[in-house]
């Protein structure tokens, strides 16, 4: 059973939900974004924070939770998806790859690792998102939120997300989500950062200049 620390460490909402990260499926690719505020409570501890992390060319992650335990799982993400392009001479497939995550947040289920995150790319020929909980809890998506910006950024993917977008449909939606809830939530802020996967070009992130364009929208 889950013992009663657990509990206590799940339901607090400083480690879980300081944060906001959004991912879509589009057509031709993902889109996944993110804040770059990191809080410890009403302390805003760093404006620059990393929350989006490429895996591979075809795939990435993001993170909302404790820093040390989401970069712990990031770094065994990106060395198996290496070792299984290793044996096996083919990139890890999106689902493979997110149910490694989720394996290893089950593992950990009785002092559970404060990570929520979302796993999205594209392979053979299929743009695939995931989101995961603490528990290990894998839910594939067509659009998700994390964290205490979620509920606005919620609000704007399901009054103007529409399924079979384009990346480039897509990417005006997914920086009004951001953007309102930057605006909106205190513990979320600063910058953002964007990542597209697509299926004819692999993982980009978007530039400063692109970013300030699209934010000037």
């Amino acid at each position: 059973m889950i013992n009663d620390a657990s509990i206590k460490l799940l339901q607090n909402n400083n480690v879980l939900k300081g944060t906001t990260t959004i991912g879509v499926v589009c057509k031709d690719g993902i889109i996944l974004a993110t804040d770059t505020r990191a809080t410890m409570g009403y302390f805003i501890a760093h404006k620059k924070a990393k929350k989006v992390y490429k895996i591979d060319d075809h795939i990435a992650m993001t993170i909302a939770g404790a820093v040390a335990d989401a970069q712990t799982v990031v770094e065994i993400l990106k060395v198996n998806s290496k070792l299984y392009k290793y044996e096996r001479g083919e990139p890890i497939p999106v689902n493979a790859a997110a149910r490694l995550v989720a394996n290893i947040l089950f593992s950990s289920r009785y002092l559970p690792l404060m990570l929520q995150a979302i796993v999205g790319g594209v392979s053979n020929g299929k743009s695939q998102l995931f989101a995961l909980d603490p528990l290990g809890s894998l839910t594939e998506e067509k659009y998700v939120s994390t964290g205490s910006g979620s509920p606005i950024a919620y609000g704007v993917l399901e009054t103007e997300f529409k399924e079979n977008m384009s990346v480039k449909e897509a990417l005006p939606v997914v920086l009004k989500a951001i953007k309102s809830a930057i605006k909106r939530d205190a513990a979320s802020g600063d910058d953002f950062d964007v990542a597209l996967i697509t299926l004819d070009g692999g993982y980009r992130e978007l530039n400063k200049k692109e970013k300030e364009e699209l934010f000037k929208n």
